[in-house]
């Protein structure tokens, strides 16, 4: 650290050492971190992106049912079958490593009123509840990598500050540290020799 000032005693050598160890097992630690969580990282990409085409297979489904039974029923016959309640997601979060995302998501939709048009209405609505399933999962999937790709990051750049800032500096105290012990005890030697008479 530039302008750091020792009075050189061992005890505060000690402590810098102390301190360099402490730094340097956490930048070890930091670095396992993220390879876990890269390892981690590439099983969640891989399901987000099943669970995107999922969902997109699953909403071009339900938006061909969709236009037969308009075509069919008329959009009063479909609004009169929509639930009368709203759709709920429940998600189960689990983690790794401190961080907190989801693992997994559901959905629950309501009864819809028995269907009085075509059967091109049941087959609508029962499109559009697995879309729904689908779009819950793909965003429990997207959510959980975008939590652990934002940790990754995060610990790179903690694993940076400690390497390239912490690290350094200690290691300067460090030396300035033993450089005024070195010259403390050059100091006391020709000291000890001109008592001694020896100079």
């Amino acid at each position: 650290m530039s302008g750091f000032r020792s009075g050189g005693s061992r005890a505060e050598r000690s402590e810098v050492q102390r301190r360099l160890a402490t730094a340097r097992r956490g930048a070890e630690l930091l670095d396992r971190k993220q390879r876990i969580l890269q390892a981690a990282i590439d099983g969640l990409q891989e399901r987000a992106e099943e669970g995107a085409r999922a969902w997109e297979t699953a909403a071009r489904a339900a938006a061909r049912w969709l236009q037969r039974t308009t075509a069919l029923d008329g959009a009063d016959r479909l609004l009169e079958a929509a639930p009368a309640d709203a759709a709920s997601a429940v998600v189960q979060w689990g983690g790794s490593m401190g961080i907190s995302y989801p693992e997994s998501a559901s959905c629950t939709v309501p009864a819809a009123p028995p269907p009085g048009g075509s059967s091109a209405l049941a087959y609508a609505a029962a499109a559009h509840r697995t879309a729904l399933e689908a779009a819950v999962s793909a965003a429990a999937a997207q959510r959980a990598l975008l939590l652990v790709s934002e940790e990754l990051a995060a610990t790179r750049t903690r694993q940076r500050a400690v390497e390239n800032r912490w690290i350094p500096r200690l290691e300067e105290q460090l030396g300035a540290i033993e450089r005024r012990i070195a010259e403390q005890e050059l100091e006391e030697s020709l000291r000890l020799r001109w008592a001694a008479g020896l100079m």
